[in-house]
């Protein structure tokens, strides 16, 4: 047990900056706790995360006040229709003096990437993310070259039956750690928002709270948090019940379920929590999980984000909790 917990300290040491970071973003967007929370966890597992919701909610907002709180380099990436792969991760450029060719490397080539609005971009410029988002690289001319780590997307995405819009294919949503959506404030905190923006926008005034080393020892902490056997075994049952249940044609693949040991080890951490529980894993797995699925009735299509939860919800509802 002295070996558990020894491995399992610095656990507890990432709480403090996690949470002051989760502040530090609070001052941009206030009343979204959980998301900005969960967005977090998702980058301290060296995740990826779709933002979708309709425009005007702070999606942009929340990717650049992360980015900003954690002191790592930060591109932006305006996806629109007409948007190249060249674009995104570079390609070789002339030199009219001698003739020759170099490289040059896209806004890709940063810590955290802003791919706002990807859905606006053409399947051709979406996959050129493909690489990126699995592998951490890029290829141009024939040359692998490493992204900077950490490396993150933070997607920004608009509902699909928004005009000019192109759906994601399934395997780039499968490489999206989680999909969050913030909804519409409530009253009071929306009230708000006229007052702390009437004289200059918060983010303007936003500084760093950690350094990069910090991020990355925070980072590492979550690796050390425990998955037991019977928690494990709880995740595999959640994500193989996706592969049979009658209103899916696809379920989750194991990546959906190394997925949510990811996310729940690294939100476990953020907590100050040295083992993941159960609480954790229902909590996060429609987060994690329904957009790696496809639904079989073509009549539940139209609020496909929706219903994908509640049959995640529904899977979560039959499984029996370890002990």
């Amino acid at each position: 047990m002295d070996a558990a917990v020894t491995e399992a300290a610095p656990a507890q040491s990432g709480a403090p900056l996690a949470q002051a970071i989760v502040r530090n973003v609070e001052q941009v967007l206030q009343g979204k706790h959980q998301q900005v929370e969960w967005a977090l966890a998702a980058m301290v597992a060296s995740g990826h995360v779709l933002l979708e919701d309709v425009p005007g909610l702070g999606k942009t907002m929340l990717a650049r006040a992360l980015a900003t709180s954690v002191g790592l380099s930060f591109k932006r990436i305006q996806f629109t229709a007409d948007l190249m792969p060249s674009d995104i991760v570079g390609g070789p450029v002339y030199n009219p003096k001698d003739g020759s060719f170099a490289l040059r490397p896209g806004p890709v080539f940063a810590h955290i990437v802003l791919a706002d609005e990807v859905n606006r971009a053409n399947p051709r410029a979406q996959s050129a993310l493909l690489e990126c988002m699995e592998e951490g690289q890029v290829t141009l001319d024939g040359h692998s070259l490493p992204l900077p780590q950490p490396f993150v997307v933070l997607a920004t995405q608009n509902p699909m039956d928004m005009a000019g819009t192109f759906p994601l294919p399934e395997a780039q949503m499968d490489r999206f750690l989680i999909r969050l959506s913030l909804g519409y404030p409530d009253f009071a905190t929306e009230a708000g928002l006229i007052q702390s923006q009437q004289f200059v926008h918060p983010i303007q005034r936003l500084q760093p709270v950690c350094t990069p080393a910090q991020f990355a020892d925070l980072a590492e902490g979550a690796r050390a948090v425990i998955v037991t056997p019977e928690m494990a075994q709880f995740m595999a049952q959640i994500v193989a019940a996706t592969r049979t249940h009658p209103m899916l044609r696809f379920g989750a693949s194991p990546r959906g379920t190394l997925g949510l040991a990811r996310m729940a080890r690294a939100l476990s951490h953020v907590r100050g929590q040295r083992y993941v529980e159960p609480a954790v894993v229902r909590e996060v797995a429609p987060a994690v999980l329904a957009h790696r699925i496809v639904l079989a009735q073509p009549h539940v299509q139209a609020h496909p984000v929706q219903a994908t939860e509640n049959v995640v919800r529904e899977i979560l509802a039959l499984q029996r909790t370890p002990r």
